[in-house]
Order: C-alpha cells, then structure tokens, then sequence
C-alpha cells in the first residue's frame, strides 16, 4: 500500500526548482514584434546604440539660462520649438524659451522653470519685440535639466536577458527602436485531466457524473503565467491511459500537469507512471499543505511534471502556488509576476491543522480595498474543496502556518489577493 512522504511546501517547490536548468535551456527562442512581446521572456540583452537621451532635455517649461545669471534680469533671445535643434547660444545675461522635452540649446547649464520667471514687457512678446524676463530665482548648473546619456550610455545594457517584459520595457524598446525581439517561446503544457465521473463541460449530467473544469481552468492559469496550454481530454482511470498520455506528452509539450490520480488510491497512477517516465523521476510525493496535500513534483528528462489534486479548489491553490511560478522558471524570468498582498484583520477565529501549512479563501470588504483603509476586514469563507463557488466568492487566501491551530478574530495576517 503506497503511502505520502510529506515535506514541507518550500522544499518540495526548492528541488523542483533546482533540477529545471535543462527545461529552461531546452525552451528555445523565437522573434516576434516589440508590440506582441508583452509578458514574454527576454531571451537576449537588448543594448542602447545611442546615448539615452540623445540630447540635452528641459524637464520643465521655462528659459534656458546661465545659473550664475540668476537671480536678476535677462534679456530673451528666442525659443525652442519642439522636434527641433536650436541652434542659438545662451550668453551670461541671456534666456531662451524651452518646452518640457525641448532641446537646451549650447551655453545654457540651467532652466528655469516659468512659474519663477516675471515678464518685464508689457505686450505679448513676438520674434520682433525686444522682450525681458526677472527672477529671484537662485538657480545651480544642471537645475532642471535632463543631461545627454543620464538615461543610459552607448553600449550599456538596457534590458537584460531574462526579463519578462512589461509595459515600461516595452516602452523603454520602442525609445531604442527596436521593433523586434527575441523571447524565449511560450512553454507548451500538456494538461490532463482524468476520472470516469467526468463529462466534457457541454455535455447533459446524469447523476454520479460532473463536468470537468479543472482542465480549462488551469488552461486560464497557464495563459496568464506566459505557457501555451495542450488540453489532452478526459483519461479514463486506466494505468495504460495515463502511460499512453505521459508519453505523448513527453514529445509535444515543455511542461506536464495531470490533475486528479496523484494521490495514493488504487486509481491513483501518476506516482508510479512518472516513477518510469524519466530521470530523475519524482522528486517528492506529498507536501504538508491544504488544500493538496498530495500534490507531486516531477522531473523527467529535463521536463517539469506536477500531478495536482482533482478536486477543483485545490487544484486552484496549488497551481497559483506551485504550477504558475514553475512556468516563469521554465522561462527564465528573472522578474516573475507576484501576487499583490495586503494586511488584514479576521472578523471571525479560523481552526488549521497543526501540521499543516493552511491556505483560507476569505472575502475581504471592497470599501477598505477601494480607499486604502489598513487593516481590511476579511471574513472566511470555509469551504469543501470541490465547490468551486466558495472560491469565485472569495478575493483573498490566507495563510495559517505549520504548527498554527488557531487565527484568533482580530488577528493581523496577510492575504494573498485572488485576480
């Protein structure tokens, strides 16, 4: 009779971890459009052919001027229009009128900005109008001024290899005109859901049947973590379904996930099919965790295998937890997504299992997160593990630790927010 080798959550997800090196070398590379690339993985550093900015910037509207001019009058001399080069020199004495962005022209070392500069001409000044300004206005050189290379220097990295690209590195590649990069391509995850109760979602429920909605939506989590999700159907409970599914999805996908069969029932095949699939082989079976305490951790031949629970609300926890980070790993990210947190205070007295480390839905007041209020109420929402509304309730999971039997009403944890 098998049995579970518990370890703690961390050390199960640290050696799974270590033994990913082949899988994120062996994911290759692809170059698409800087404009699709957001949320993919960098697979080469991106350097500045250019100093960044390529010129002087004002970063106010205002007048370029000499600081040791200030405080006192200065005779304005002309005005920077944006797009263009100016190609005046500011002498001691002297402005010209810059935009936020403009180019400071030669000679100046400062800009001072125009909410500290009084007109001394009665009309509006033109091109042809002789026109002065006065400030009391003390300014030091480089005093709102955006220097050339302050950004970056020719030749520096200006994103490295590795990063999973987000709005501003997009940005940042378009400011360099690059127009296209190359990523690390999408994992592909081999999903594969099994039980003779289940029935595809479209299909009518005779009693005894349910439908199966693990599959789409761990395809959802693996979407939004950067994979690209294979669904392998419904395996019937047969030791050679689950070894004829394992092999396929050792040739066509990057990364395996069965959900449901990795515990220790006599329908439970994952644990000794993954045990010949490959080196190194199951790297722990079960984890002091709930919900899905036997979840299992995989490597075979360089391919990441998880078997998550079958009921639906512990394959969620344990996918966020466990599933999603491994897909930034297999990519390479060296700056995974992290779950936003916030502090918050329990309107009611929660029980854990001593020995386990157990993760609570709970529903947090929308009127404390909406204006900031810390700490935000959050009320549990105990639920069984597969009634999965219990968990669309929910907007935040807390945690009870190992060796915690009781979160006292008005206790300040942590909670994970759920997007």
């Amino acid at each position: 009779m098998r049995t579970l080798n518990l370890l703690p959550p961390v050390e199960a997800m640290a050696r799974l971890s270590a033994a990913l090196a082949e899988a994120a070398r062996a994911l290759g590379t692809e170059i698409v459009p800087t404009l699709q690339a957001h949320n993919r993985v960098l697979a080469m550093d991106v350097r500045t052919p250019t100093d960044m900015p390529e010129f002087r910037r004002s970063a106010v509207d205002g007048f370029a001027v000499k600081a040791d001019s200030t405080p006192g009058v200065l005779r304005v001399i002309g005005e920077v229009r944006m797009g263009e080069l100016c190609l005046l020199a500011v002498r001691t004495g002297e402005a010209v009128r810059v935009p936020t962005g403009g180019h400071v022209p030669e000679g100046a070392d400062a800009v001072l900005a125009q909410e500290q500069a009084r007109s001394l001409s009665p009309d509006v000044p033109s091109e042809h109008t002789p026109w002065k300004i006065q400030t009391s206005a003390r300014l030091t050189p480089g005093e709102n001024v955006i220097n050339q290379g302050e950004d970056l220097r020719a030749g520096d990295v200006a994103i490295p290899a590795g990063r999973r690209l987000r709005e501003q590195e997009i940005a940042g590649l378009l400011a360099l005109g690059v127009t296209q990069v190359e990523v690390r391509r999408k994992p592909r995850v081999a999903i594969i859901a099994s039980g003779d109760e289940l029935v595809p979602a479209e299909a009518p429920v005779r009693p005894g049947q349910v439908r199966n909605i693990n599959a789409p939506m761990l395809s959802a989590l693996v979407v939004r973590n950067g994979g690209e999700p294979l669904n392998y159907g419904i395996l019937p409970d047969t030791r050679d379904a689950f070894e004829q599914a394992a092999r396929r999805a050792m040739h066509e996908a990057d990364v395996i996930v069965f959900t449901a069969g990795s515990s220790v029932g006599e329908r439970d095949f994952v644990p000794e099919v993954v045990a010949h699939l490959g080196k190194p082989g199951v790297l722990a079976h079960g984890i002091y965790f709930r919900p899905g305490k036997p979840t299992l951790f995989a490597v075979c031949d360089g391919k990441p295998l998880l078997g998550l629970p079958g009921n639906p609300i512990s394959t969620l926890v344990t996918g966020l937890m466990f599933l999603a980070p491994t897909l930034w790993r297999v990519q390479g990210a060296d700056n995974p997504p992290q779950p936003n947190r916030v502090k918050v205070i329990l309107t009611r007295a929660i029980k854990s299992p001593r020995d386990l480390e157990h993760w609570i839905p709970v529903v947090l007041n929308r009127e404390h997160l909406e204006h900031g209020t810390q700490p935000v109420e959050a009320t549990p929402t105990p639920i069984k593990s597969n009634l999965i509304f219990g968990l669309v309730r929910a907007t935040g999971l807390i945690c009870a630790p190992i060796g915690v039997e009781m979160l006292e009403a008005g206790s300040v944890v942590e909670a994970r927010l759920l997007e």
